[in-house]
């Protein structure tokens, strides 16, 4: 089985700095060391902020994928090569209309059909 998209972003984003929100409502701001496939992260040098509103710097954390709410990663990875759109996907099927004028053997399918009234 092959990871996804987000996935590939977030294995993008190691090295810079990432901010990330428990499920428990805590705020973590720091470098992101490395992300696993199942979004697993290890971050260091980073700024724990609790719900009340304490800060804590800590040296560094391990957290759980599944205790993860969201990840806010670095604007730059906008232009990441893995939120292109393959080039030749575009303009290449058939579509649902060519498809159905093909199976029904109309002739000239090709050429834009004229209703004459």
């Amino acid at each position: 089985m092959s990871v996804g998209i987000p996935i590939k972003v977030l294995h993008d984003a190691e090295g810079h700095v990432v901010t990330l929100e428990t499920v428990s409502g805590e705020v973590f701001r720091g470098k992101l060391v490395e992300a696993e496939d199942n979004m697993n992260v290890h971050m260091c040098d980073l700024i724990m902020t609790s719900r009340d509103g304490r800060t804590s710097n800590l040296q560094q954390v391990y957290i759980r994928g599944s205790k993860i709410r969201f990840l806010i990663l670095p604007d730059m990875l906008k232009n990441s090569p893995m939120l292109k759109r393959p080039q030749g996907a575009k303009g290449l099927g058939t579509g649902r209309g060519k498809n159905a004028m093909l199976r029904a053997g109309v002739k000239g399918y090709d050429r834009p059909i004229l209703l004459r009234t």
